[in-house]
């Protein structure tokens, strides 16, 4: 679960550095520097419209979910085929 409402409550409303706010979140500062790029990028306001939930502020900083299928489909080899061969 990504820690950007957080990212952008810190920075905004305490005015932390990316270096603590990453250490707040247990996340990486470049972690913490692309949040807050792509929230001024996408000119995300602070603090959030009513209504705009954690779902909502990754489609604006992330655009639409696209499943990517990380293993493709293979066809398994013919096992007792293979084995007929080699005896």
């Amino acid at each position: 679960m990504r820690k950007i409402k957080e990212v952008l409550r810190l920075r905004f409303e305490l005015g932390l550095g990316q270096r603590a706010i990453a250490r707040a979140c247990s996340i990486s500062q470049s972690t913490v520097h692309e949040y807050l790029k792509r929230a001024e990028v996408a000119k995300v306001p602070w603090p959030l419209p009513e209504g705009w939930d954690q779902e909502r502020v990754e489609k604006a900083l992330f655009g639409e979910h696209r499943f990517i299928a990380q293993f493709p489909e293979r066809v398994r080899p013919d096992f007792p085929a293979l084995h007929a061969l080699f005896q």
